[in-house]
């Protein structure tokens, strides 16, 4: 659904025709549009079947909500991932990258890549499906990191992708640890946690957006900052396109233009305009392969729906579990055989101390 904006100010000349998806499509195929960028969130990936988690009452962390947890984003806090990781790789297990196929708005990100229009895509999300979608790496900011690196978060030292992939991924999660022998600290994938700072990568490419021909916000509630905050930093008479289900954020602009309904079915929309719908499928179907083996993907949509809400509850399920595990072996003391319960760490990490948290993360998969 095209959605008008009210505007509030007119002090530059007309960069598009109208505000609807005709003339968004006539401007990007004009010499006048070379440098678009995306900024995306958690719904862009929802269709894949992951779950968002900050939609209230069916996000995940409502679900965690009613877990024996401090607060359920402690999932996700530094401080409380050194005394106890296994909640958040109990998390990781369900999902990890090469479980789920990007959609199609992630392969119409690869279509701009090959139509030389990407310049930059900022995204919240760290689940890796632009980089599973085709997406170049050196195109991609992930503003809140992502699945796909690693490190050791006392030493800082890389640690290899396939072994903490085959931790992670075992019957009975195994934490991994540093492999340097003075250090053996906890190792946890570069993913932004409460506690933390955000990447240098993205502080660093912000002032990238001031050479902006368009930017393309899709997917996002726009309430976590900084993230937030790029909508007003391209240059004042730069069109801005929402792509979302909810109207959201300051869309006021004369050449503002909000396309409201669901990502996938807005992004398809765009492509017949711009006559790549058959590039758009045959992008997409390339995405079957970065499905690891035995899994599948939701046949339908009704059925992606239902899936989502099935693996919240599954993973608020096998959270729960592993924290009753964890709770049990903290009782029982240092004898516990458990894999992960041997490995939580009380307190044992100082001296490492994270720089203050910007609050992410809207978009953590």
């Amino acid at each position: 659904m095209t959605r008008k904006p009210s505007y509030t100010t007119d002090q530059h000349p007309r960069i598009l025709e109208g505000n609807d998806l005709k003339a968004l499509a006539k401007y990007m195929k004009s010499d006048s549009c070379r440098n678009v960028f995306l900024m995306l969130g958690a719904g862009v990936s929802t269709s894949a079947g992951i779950p968002d988690f900050r939609s209230p009452g069916t996000g995940l962390y409502a679900n965690l909500a009613r877990l024996n947890l401090p607060f359920p984003e402690a999932v996700f806090e530094i401080e409380f991932f050194k005394k106890n990781p296994v909640p958040f790789y109990t998390l990781a297990k369900e999902l990890y990258p090469g479980r789920f196929r990007p959609t199609p708005t992630h392969s119409f990100i690869t279509l701009l890549h090959s139509h030389s229009l990407l310049h930059t895509c900022f995204t919240q999300n760290i689940d890796t499906l632009e980089r599973r979608a085709g997406v170049p790496a050196h195109k991609i900011i992930e503003a809140h990191g992502s699945f796909a690196t690693q490190r050791c978060i006392k030493c800082k030292i890389p640690f290899d992708a396939e072994k903490i992939k085959k931790a992670v991924l075992s019957e009975e999660i195994e934490i991994p640890r540093c492999e340097q022998k003075r250090c053996r600290g906890l190792v946890k994938p570069d993913i932004v946690f409460f506690g933390e700072g955000l990447p240098d990568q993205f502080h660093r490419s912000i002032r990238n957006l001031r050479d902006a021909d368009l930017l393309i916000v899709l997917g996002t509630s726009l309430t976590v900052h900084p993230f937030a905050s790029l909508v007003g930093l391209v240059p004042n008479d730069c069109p801005r396109v929402l792509i979302n289900l909810d109207e959201v954020g300051q869309f006021n602009k004369p050449d503002d233009v909000l396309l409201l309904g669901k990502c996938d079915d807005v992004v398809r929309e765009l492509c017949r305009e711009l006559g790549w719908e058959e590039e758009l499928d045959a992008a997409w179907e390339k995405t079957k392969d970065s499905l690891e083996a035995g899994e599948q993907e939701p046949e339908s949509k009704p059925e992606v729906e239902e899936s989502t809400e099935d693996e919240v509850e599954k993973i608020t399920k096998n959270l729960e579990q592993a924290l009753k595990v964890s709770d049990k072996k903290d009782e029982e003391g240092p004898s516990s055989k458990s894999k992960a319960s041997d490995l939580v760490e009380v307190g044992s990490v100082e001296g490492d101390r994270t720089s203050p948290t910007e609050l992410p993360t809207e978009g953590k998969l």
